[in-house]
């Protein structure tokens, strides 16, 4: 993951939603966390192209989000209602649909659909449709759609919001076993409480960037 913001920000008229930051981001897990409307959100659709920068520019792996939609084959989002995302109500269907752009025969897309639900031990859920799923089971469905196209980048929004106590866990083992990069925005501080980098947003701008024992304690007197 090689992810650089050079002076990239983000403004709707005279109200700015991410004031002009330069950083770089790398390394495997990145937490992201801040109280609403603190800016984190606008960050991470920077990353993929979902927003485009009012000044400056983001480059993912050397491209340019705004250039040649580089977000898009880069990096994986995970919304925070991943049943918003999951568009054909028959699982395997909706993984597969990810793929069907891309030119792969009806074996290759059938063969790689397999392959992602046996990495998350998702085959039950192939031929079950996606209203029927829990909280955990449309996380591990959306992460299959996501993944099935191969990006080395994933972001997710909120992915412990509204879960059990088991579902949560089970997202968060899936978090920690990811060979991808992770960027992880959420308010379960316990999900990134031990990793290496934080990130920690306050009206706008990045307030502190440290491990996430720093960040954290720092998030809690803004909230207090």
């Amino acid at each position: 993951m090689d992810i650089k913001f050079e002076g990239a920000g983000v403004s709707f008229g005279t109200r700015v939603a991410l004031a002009p930051l330069t950083l770089g981001i790398s390394g495997k897990r990145i937490g992201v966390i801040g109280l609403n409307g603190s800016g984190k959100t606008t960050f991470a659709r920077l990353i993929n192209g979902l927003t485009k920068p009012t000044i400056g520019r983001v480059t993912v792996n050397g491209r340019d989000t705004a250039d040649d939609k580089a977000g898009a084959v880069d990096v994986g989002f995970i919304f925070q209602s991943p049943q918003n995302q999951i568009i054909l109500p028959i699982v395997r269907d909706d993984i597969a649909f990810g793929l069907k752009r891309h030119g792969f025969s009806k074996a290759e897309i059938e063969a790689k659909v397999e392959r992602v639900l046996a990495r998350f031990g998702a085959e039950a859920l192939a031929d079950r449709r996606a209203h029927e799923l829990s909280g955990g089971e449309l996380q591990v469905a959306a992460l299959c759609s996501v993944l099935v196209t191969g990006p080395g980048i994933l972001i997710l929004d909120e992915p412990t919001n509204q879960l059990d106590l088991k579902n949560r866990a089970l997202v968060e083992r899936i978090i920690a076993g990811l060979p991808e990069s992770a960027i992880v925005i959420t308010h379960d501080l316990e999900l990134i409480a031990d990793f290496e980098r934080v990130l920690l947003f306050h009206e706008g701008r990045l307030a502190v960037d440290a491990p996430a024992t720093e960040a954290i304690a720092r998030y809690r007197e803004i909230a207090a």
